[in-house]
């Protein structure tokens, strides 16, 4: 059974600050904000006041990496992430982080700082620092399989609406911001607004890192988290949840219905231009091929050019589309966005600039890491126009007397 108390033996600490004890494990529960300064300085008065064995923070590898790591772009390779279909969960992470940014800078502190202050003032003092966190990519991935068709197209238009948003935050709205009961009613309303993504984004990860927290190395654990997964944090440690971590640390696979239709579609083209050159010969066959061509490569060619992609991007544009549409295993955007790394590959400074970039719709056709994102979606969108436009005209065809 978790007791939980309101003060440590031998210092005392905000109600931020929470202390359970769980069988013969003493964990500090430090609540913070991602963006507040006074958090900073909460978590290295408690490190230092307590000199616990392990430090835990709210961080997987990837997240630890991008906030410890100046030059970290050096290292992203582009063309891996293509190859892994990643662009997207990329994207968000950019935009999340923008976001972020946007109201770290009017706070003074850029978020995810009292996250790695807790492991450098953990490192100072020779205490171990443990990440317990779920890789984000798992999280994002989950959370997306989670949501329902009407709300992804929610979640896609609240984050980008989230990068052009300009408000400025006065003090009163600024200092809610820093209040853990304000961030708590905001995981409240989110799940209202989103229960699905709610369960994977909070309740999943308040049960992963409950778990890696209490499997962490000492008997006097300090753990900081955001001030959101407090309460839930609080509320499962005590169970024994170790045989749900494989669950939710895997990304579910995609339905067998979902497969089946992703074939069925191009086979349904396929078997309809084969059955009109039966019954109508095969120039009319050819006549129906070249639209299905002309139909998903044109479109798809001008997105390219709508995001001022290179002329060889152009010409992939209008030749992979007819084909990649006939296979759901990969998409035109894909392809585009590839011939694009390849043939203008964005500067370090453009990843540098992209947190401020993304937020300006200029900036999406001037940064040349934005503009790869610019081909993904635009030429993937006018390959999905071409795919319905051209699948009608075909099926029209085939069944006109």
């Amino acid at each position: 059974m978790t007791d939980i108390t309101q003060k440590f033996p031998a210092h005392q600490h905000p109600d931020d600050v929470a202390v359970l004890h769980q069988d013969d494990k003493t964990i500090l529960l430090v609540g913070t904000a991602h963006i507040s300064k006074q958090s900073v300085d909460l978590v290295e008065q408690v490190i230092n006041d307590e000199q616990p064995d392990t430090v835990c923070i709210e961080l997987d590898d990837k997240r630890y990496e991008a906030l410890s790591k100046q030059k970290r772009w050096e290292n992203l390779d582009l063309k891996q992430v293509i190859r892994k279909k990643q662009l997207s969960t990329l994207l968000v992470n950019l935009v999340l982080s923008s976001y972020q940014k946007k109201l770290g800078t009017q706070l003074g502190v850029m978020p995810g700082t009292e996250l790695l202050r807790a492991a450098q003032v953990a490192e100072e003092n020779n205490i171990t620092v443990a990440l317990c966190d779920r890789e984000v990519r798992v999280t994002l991935r989950r959370a997306w399989h989670a949501t329902s068709l009407f709300k992804k197209g929610y979640l896609v238009a609240t984050l980008f609406a989230s990068l052009f948003d300009n408000t400025e935050l006065d003090e009163e709205k600024l200092t809610e911001l820093r209040n853990k009961d304000v961030l708590s009613e905001l995981m409240n309303e989110m799940g209202e607004a989103l229960p699905a993504a709610k369960e994977v984004l909070i309740d999943e990860r308040d049960i992963y890192m409950a778990e890696k927290i209490k499997a962490a190395p000492g008997k006097r654990i300090v753990a900081v988290v955001g001030a959101g997964h407090m309460e839930g944090i609080k509320r499962v440690i005590g169970q024994d949840n170790r045989s749900r971590i494989h669950e939710i640390d895997t990304i579910p696979p995609v339905s067998r219905i979902w497969k089946i239709a992703g074939w069925s579609i191009p086979a349904a083209i396929l078997l309809s231009i084969a059955a009109i050159g039966f019954r109508q010969g095969a120039g009319e066959a050819g006549a129906n091929a070249l639209y299905w061509i002309l139909a998903n490569g044109i479109p798809s060619a001008i997105g390219a050019v709508l995001a001022f992609a290179h002329p060889a991007t152009i010409f992939s544009a209008f030749a992979a589309a007819p084909i990649t549409s006939l296979t759901p295993v990969i998409g035109a955007g894909y392809v585009c966005a590839f011939v694009q790394v390849m043939t203008q590959p964005p500067m370090v400074k453009e990843f540098e600039s992209v947190g401020n970039d993304i937020g300006r719709l200029r900036g999406w056709w001037q940064n040349k890491l934005l503009r790869i994102f610019l081909v993904f979606i635009l030429t993937g969108l006018g390959s999905s126009i071409g795919t319905w436009v051209g699948g009608y005209r075909i099926f029209t065809n085939l069944f006109q007397s």
